[in-house]
């Protein structure tokens, strides 16, 4: 297990809703620095960068998941047949600590370029550590490295997404003399029926070829409506999510859902609205996506790429990688950089 005491590290930090985030960035840093790194940035957050012209830059967020009782010792790094179990060893653990193996290998005085790398808090939940980043205008190198596992696949894009809480206000009645109210609930039915025909009338007929799944795909996540059976129910709220195939689709969905939410009598909220993206990387002949959403959406001016390990077990009881997979990821974290940098 001392081939990867790093992420055996990593893994004892409990940074479920960031909990020991100041613990596993003073790890992180200390690291680091022993290598030659120096201290950029450093909230939540951190940065840390080698060498002048930083072209090149890894970003990993620390924290993880929750984790369900059936996940034996979520915190103890355990290798059994080959593969690495613990709780963030694929998402993200496994691949900060490929990172930092990575550049422990690297001899940074031999390379023209130098680099940099970010480590994020609140991935899990809101994007916050990635969004303090961008709000405080951090520029951004050339090429950008993003850690999510991907079974060592180079993934070079992904959907998009926009988020939608909507809320209906009815009048209650009676059940035995509905017409002396307003059905949240009703309304909230028919918003949703016109909702998915212009669905699938006028967006999942649009593909894209780049992704697995061709088109924009809706989803109903959740309603909430109603107090009693026998009550006209007042109030009514439902979740939706759109992940975006084409940029085109955003501004026809929020049209229609705000055209609907004045006809239903509904509030809108937007949780989330981020753009797909495709970089053209010029030594990555196969366009590849990945089918879920990342901090790379949130940086722009940079040619992204999402490259972690496998097989992908994120957010699973028992999350593990494999030995070969994380040796792998450690090789192309490798000649990527000596790619760039040189």
């Amino acid at each position: 297990m001392e081939k990867y005491k790093i992420l055996k590290d990593l893994v004892k930090f409990n940074t479920i809703k960031d909990k020991e985030n100041k613990e596993i960035i003073e790890y992180i840093e200390n690291y680091l620095k022993n290598l030659g790194f120096k201290t950029e940035y450093k909230t939540k957050d951190l940065v840390m960068s080698i060498g002048k012209n930083q072209k090149l830059g890894f970003l990993g967020h620390t924290d993880t998941v929750e984790y369900i009782e059936e996940f034996k010792n979520p915190f103890e790094l355990t290798l059994k047949d080959g593969y690495l179990y613990g709780l963030g060893a694929c998402d993200m653990k496994g691949g900060i600590a490929a990172m930092l193996d990575a550049v422990s290998n690297i001899n940074f005085s031999n390379l023209k370029n130098g680099m940099k790398l970010y480590f994020t808090y609140d991935e899990e939940i809101g994007f916050g550590g990635v969004y303090e980043l961008v709000k405080n205008k951090e520029i951004f190198p050339e090429y950008m490295i993003f850690g999510e596992p991907t079974n060592n696949e180079i993934l070079t894009g992904h959907k998009g997404l926009i988020e939608y809480e909507i809320y209906f206000k009815g009048l209650k009645a009676h059940s035995s003399n509905p017409a002396k109210g307003i059905s949240a609930n009703m309304n909230s039915v028919k918003f949703l029926n016109k909702l998915d025909e212009f669905y699938n009338n006028e967006i999942k007929i649009d593909e894209e070829k780049a992704y697995e799944i061709l088109y924009t795909t809706m989803n109903v996540g959740t309603m909430h409506g109603g107090s009693a059976r026998n009550s006209v129910p007042a109030y009514c709220e439902i979740s939706i999510d759109f992940r975006i195939a084409n940029n085109k689709h955003i501004e026809k969905i929020t049209k229609k859902v705000e055209e609907l939410a004045n006809k239903y009598k509904a509030k809108i909220n937007i949780i989330e609205l981020i753009e797909p993206f495709i970089d053209n990387i010029d030594f990555i002949k196969e366009t590849k996506t990945a089918n879920f959403m990342t901090e790379a959406s949130m940086i722009s001016g940079a040619k992204r790429m999402i490259l972690g390990t496998g097989p992908v077990t994120a957010h699973e009881v028992n999350e593990h990688i494999s030995v070969e997979s994380y040796e792998k990821l450690v090789q192309q974290y490798e000649k990527i950089i000596y790619k760039i940098c040189k």
